[in-house]
Parts: structure tokens; C-alpha cells; sequence
């Protein structure tokens, strides 16, 4: 090589990594899948709006695959993360081009009877036509293998299920797993908490397999069922028809089987706030020209043993995050291990 060219190759190429940005730090972070939480004065609004607070935070974004209904099977994620005192909040973004919100409503046929959408493809526990929204972040507690690998460590295909179960390696380990629904939680303001261990498959003792939902003092979502099981029993206020397409359990009336004609929809859903520990999460959200945003936040440290917590502001937090479009099941999930940092 001329002698001139020696310091001239080094040279563009420390330009051309300024250029990408890769001796920068948030492309930094980007490259290496984290987020980082960064610490504010006035923590954001939660009211699914980008507000100013936002701004500070170095967006992280992650492509999710695999899904069931999204085009081509995945769509990206854009995360953004603060703190502030003893809460952090986080900022979910996606593409997702409808709102779905028609989670198997009761219908009144023209005999004066009733019967439930379905998903005629539904091979148990499938639901990708009438259903909801849903979206999860699942953090690692205490699963080397989840630390590895990510959320593929704790799904297993088979096992007495069309799309498998969830559970971890071996006892003794945790994941927690935050649920967005659509219909379920979203209303009331909240992420569904629950929590991954190793129990394993059994169609009798254990058909959830090694998932569950942390503690509860009281609240949640129940079907709207009848006793005889063949209609609705309660109504929304006033006995009209759908939307929405839950109740509230505080609003719920008696069914007048006489307010309604054919075709009239009934939800299929009642639903409550979560108290206790199962209720930590606070949410919100907005569905907004194809774009879903939810904003939520947690305290940093709850006690439960059924959280992660982040009680160490040093230390990296192993995560990944699932997308489901109208689907019970079949989600978009990151692949390989996300992880989140304290500025």
C-alpha cells in the first residue's frame, strides 16, 4: 500500500463510524438491543400521548416476528424508557392497522336465541378472528437459560396444545410477564400482571402449564354467561348492544332478552381493576391512525416475589417483548435478549 493511504484508510473509516453513529451512544445502545431508562425531573402523564418527558428518552427499536395476522408476520417496536422517583415508565409504539375490539360478543340470531362469535379455525385455545389486541413485556427474575436466550427459553411447542405452553427450566425460576389486553385491561387502566415458573403441562392440574397471575385481593375479567350457558346474562348500561365490547362490572345490568333484534351483539366479557398485587401496573393507551401507543409505568421496587425488581439502578434487566394482532395466541415476539439501563 502507498505510504499515503496508510492514515488515510484509517481515517475514512473513523469518519464513516462517526457518520453511522457507531462510537455514538444511543446508536450504541440501539446496536446492542438496550434501553435505557433516563432519570427526569417530572415523570410523564400516563394518556398514551408522546408528551415532552418523552423527548429525553433514547428510543430503542426492535423488529417483532412470527405473528399471526400482521403483514408478513411482524412489525417493529419502538420502546422508550424514564424514571423518576420511585416509578418507571415506559413507551410502546407499533404499527398495527386495526383496533381489535370484537372479542367473541354474543350474537341474537333470528330464532331469538344466542350464540357467541368463533373462530372456526380455533384449534383450541386459537382465536385469531374474534379477539382483541394484546401486547407483553415478559422480564427475567431468576432464569439463566431467559438470560440466553430470551423468550424462547420459556416457550414450548406441542405438549398437549396447538401452540404450547409457557414455563421455565427448572424450579425455583421466575419471569414476569406484563399483559396488555386490549379489551380485558385496557379499559380499566391496566396491564394484567402475572408470572412464569417451571410447572409443567398437565390437562387437569396445570392446563396454563408454568403461567399465572400474581396475587389478587379482588377485580379481573370473567365471561358473560348465563347459568345455562346458552346466552348472556348481563348487559351494558341501558340493555344496548355493542360496542363496547365489555361491561364493567360496576355498570353491569341484567339482560332484557326484549331490547334486543337479530344481528344485536352483547359482550362476551365483564371486566374489573385488579387489586393487589396483580394490579401494580398502570396503563394507557391510543389506537391512532394505524399506530398503537401504551404508556405505563410500575415502581421500581414492589417486594412482591412475583416481580422483577429494580432495585439496583447499575445493574442490566434481561427482557423481550410479544405483539399479538387479534390474536389469542399466535404473537410476534423479539427475538434474542433485550436489556434495560438506569442513566
Amino acid at each position: 500500500m502507498n505510504r499515503s493511504w496508510k492514515w488515510i484508510v484509517p481515517a475514512l473509516l473513523i469518519a464513516a463510524g462517526i457518520g453511522l453513529g457507531l462510537f455514538a451512544g444511543p446508536l450504541d445502545a440501539q446496536q446492542k438491543n438496550v434501553l435505557v431508562a433516563k432519570k427526569v425531573a417530572a415523570p410523564p402523564t400516563l394518556d398514551g400521548v408522546m408528551e415532552d418527558a418523552w423527548k429525553e428518552a433514547v428510543p430503542l427499536t426492535v423488529k417483532v416476528v412470527g405473528g399471526k395476522n400482521l403483514p408478513g408476520g411482524t412489525t417493529e417496536v419502538t420502546l422508550r424508557s424514564v424514571y423518576s422517583g420511585d416509578t418507571v415508565y415506559f413507551l410502546m409504539q407499533y404499527k398495527d392497522g386495526t383496533e381489535s375490539i370484537r372479542r367473541s360478543p354474543w350474537v341474537k340470531q333470528a330464532d331469538g336465541s344466542w350464540q357467541k362469535l368463533k373462530d372456526p379455525n380455533d384449534k383450541g385455545g386459537d382465536n385469531s378472528l374474534y379477539y382483541e389486541d394484546k401486547m407483553a413485556v415478559i422480564w427475567n427474575i431468576s432464569s439463566p437459560a431467559f438470560e440466553a436466550k430470551g423468550c424462547l427459553s420459556a416457550c414450548h411447542t406441542g405438549e398437549g396444545k396447538p401452540f404450547g405452553n409457557k414455563y421455565t427450566k427448572d424450579a425455583g425460576e421466575r419471569l414476569d410477564m406484563w399483559h396488555w389486553k386490549g379489551v380485558r385491561t385496557a379499559p380499566v387502566g391496566q396491564i394484567d400482571d402475572q408470572y412464569v415458573d417451571s410447572t409443567r403441562y398437565d390437562p387437569v392440574k396445570a392446563k396454563e402449564a408454568g403461567r399465572h397471575g400474581d396475587p389478587k385481593t379482588g377485580g379481573g375479567y370473567k365471561d358473560n354467561v348465563s347459568d345455562d350457558k346458552k346466552g348472556p346474562k348481563f348487559a351494558l348500561k341501558g340493555n344496548k348492544p355493542a360496542p363496547p365490547y365489555w361491561i364493567v362490572d360496576s355498570e353491569k345490568e341484567a339482560l332484557d332478552d326484549t331490547k334486543y333484534k337479530a344481528g344485536d351483539e352483547v359482550p362476551g366479557i365483564i371486566i374489573s381493576a385488579f387489586t393487589g398485587d396483580r394490579g401494580e401496573i398502570a396503563a394507557k393507551h391510543v389506537w391512532k391512525d394505524g399506530v398503537r401507543t401504551v404508556e405505563f409505568s410500575r415502581k421500581l421496587v414492589t417486594g412482591s416475589e412475583f416481580d422483577v425488581q429494580f432495585n439496583d439502578l447499575k445493574k442490566q434487566y434481561a427482557f423481550g417483548v410479544a405483539v399479538f394482532d387479534n390474536a389469542q395466541v399466535r404473537h410476534a415476539y423479539s427475538p434474542g435478549v433485550l436489556k434495560l439501563v438506569f442513566e
